[in-house]
This record gives structure tokens, sequence and C-alpha cells, in this order.
């Protein structure tokens, strides 16, 4: 059994050294071990660092490409190098290397697809309070999404099998974490969390510029990807409001005209009435084009499922 270690970095040349150093050399059951850096156009030394621990993978960016790029690049190549289990941890030492044998060991017993970290987030003592009220927010968010609960939604150190590395395919361009979660259950992926401590921060994050860009950019990734496996839940929650309110004048219109006065036509609650069952029919027509489309994107992911196992499984 082959694991690869991938720690993706920018300019990290001060902490690359420190997780380098703490990654495990065995874990039981194990064969290989080997580590893969992305260096995502790093300006400092990183790149002089990674290569001088002899890291058996390093792929370089000349440009900045951000986590998506990063996840789409490392399973290529994981799938490439024949790596039957990946895990994913960061170069800002925020991980416990130490417990990445902890991590897989699922995997190994084949009782999960992919292993998450739980950081326990709400109880993380050197979080501030808006940061554990957001993760606890998405906890909550993603839990409905995925009709499961889930203790810490947005931990990126993962473990995934080679499996489920087939059935991932990231569709958003802020963070993959959020996109494969939700792949991961709709595909009915087994997952399993691991409860971890956590390091201190050694640096602010760098997905995003402050708080607000993260609630906007978290809250537009989760509504596209939802959007796509549960169209029918969503335009259903959308148009019923109308289609409600509709019921409602229509009620109105008949019985002030039939059994109050029937020379009033109620010129307006005619017009409202139109216009809302005009919204209602357009998102009725839209949740018919987005249900083709998922249908589409299932068929497009099974192709896609097949053409990497004939692609890698043939190397």
């Amino acid at each position: 059994m082959k694991l690869i270690i991938q720690i993706p970095c920018k300019n990290e040349e001060e902490n690359l050294g420190k997780v380098l150093s703490e990654l495990p050399k065995h874990i039981d059951w194990v064969d290989i071990i080997e580590y893969q850096v992305i260096d995502d156009g790093s300006t400092d030394k990183t790149f002089e660092v990674a290569k001088n621990a002899w890291i058996h993978h390093i792929i370089k960016f000349n440009k900045n490409r951000w986590l998506w790029f990063w996840f789409k690049a490392w399973v290529e190549n994981a799938l490439s190098l024949w790596a039957d289990i990946l895990v994913n941890t960061d170069a800002d030492n925020q991980y416990p290397s130490k417990y990445i044998k902890d991590l897989v060991r699922p995997i190994i017993e084949k009782k999960a697809d992919i292993v998450i970290w739980n950081r326990k987030p709400t109880e993380v003592w050197h979080f501030k309070w808006y940061k554990k009220y957001l993760q606890w927010l998405w906890n909550v968010v993603l839990s409905f999404v995925v009709s499961e609960k889930l203790p810490d939604s947005v931990s990126g150190f993962r473990a995934y099998s080679r499996e489920s590395l087939y059935e991932l395919n990231v569709t958003t361009k802020f963070s993959y974490v959020i996109d494969t979660i939700i792949q991961a259950y709709k595909k009915w992926l087994k997952i399993d969390w691991v409860d971890i401590t956590t390091n201190l921060p050694t640096r602010p994050s760098r997905l995003f510029k402050n708080i607000f860009e993260h609630i906007k950019k978290s809250t537009i990734s989760i509504f596209r990807v939802y959007i796509m496996y549960e169209p029918l839940k969503v335009f259903l929650v959308l148009s019923l409001p109308f289609l409600i309110t509709w019921f409602i004048w229509i009620f109105r219109f008949v019985y002030i005209h039939f059994f109050v006065n029937p020379l009033a036509w109620l010129l307006q609650s005619l017009i409202i009435s139109w216009a809302l069952i005009t919204i209602w029919i357009s998102l009725f027509s839209l949740w018919i084009i987005w249900d083709l489309i998922a249908k589409n994107r299932f068929l497009i992911e099974e192709n896609l499922k097949m053409s990497k196992k004939m692609k890698y499984e043939k190397k």
C-alpha cells in the first residue's frame, strides 16, 4: 500500500522545514510513504527548502493558482504515481503531522473512503469568537445540505482513498473543501471523522482578505454545489411562496366577484395573480432544466470516473 502526503504551500520557508521533519516515516500496513510538495508561486526560498529536504515529488507553479487548482493537480499526480491513499496537510504547521497515522487508519482498515480531521472548532481556545461562530454556522448549513451531522465541515486535513479520488471533481474556484464534502455525501462515499488537536496559527489565512469575503464566497460555493445535486428542493422552496400567494389572490378575486359584488372585476387582483403565476411557471421551468442538467452531470461524472480509471490504471 502506498501513501502520498501532500503539502501545498506558498512562501512557507519558515514553517515548511518543521512540517517536513515531523512527517511520519513509517505507518503500519503502509509499504511506501512519499511526500509531495506543491509550490504555488512562492517568491521566497520555499522551493529550495523542499528541494534540500529531498522531497520525492515537487510541483512548482510560477503563478498563484489557489486551492482549487492545487487539488486538481495533486489528485492527478497522486493517481499517476499509484497512490492508494492521499493525505493533505498544510505547510503552516496548523495540522499536527504526528496524527497522520490516525487519519489513514480507517482507510487502511476499509472502514472509510475519506477521513477528515475534527478540530472541534467551537472548543479551540485560540479561535476568536466570530471564527467559532462561523465554524458552527457552516457546520449547521452543510449538515442540512448533506442531511448528515458534520462536526468540522471546512477542515482541510483529510485523507482520501484512491477510489474516492476517482469520484471527486472540483467545481468551484474558492475552496475545494466545501465542494468535495457535499459531493462525497451525495455520491454515498463513506466519511469518517478523527478528533485531533490543533497547533497555534503561524500566520493569517490567505484564502480571503476579510471575514465578509469568506462568508460571501462560502455561501456562493454551497449554493452552487447544492443546486447541482438537489435542484428540486431548491426550486421548490423558491417557487412555493409564489404559488401560495397566487392561490390567495385568486381566491380573493373569486370570492369578491361571485359572492360579494359580481360587477367588481378587481383588476389589481388579476394583475398580481398573473405576475405571481408567471414567476412560479418560470421557476418551475428552471427546475425542469436544472433537473435535466443534474442527470446529465451524473452521466458525465460517471464517464469521468471511468476515464480516470482507464487512464491511470493503464499506467
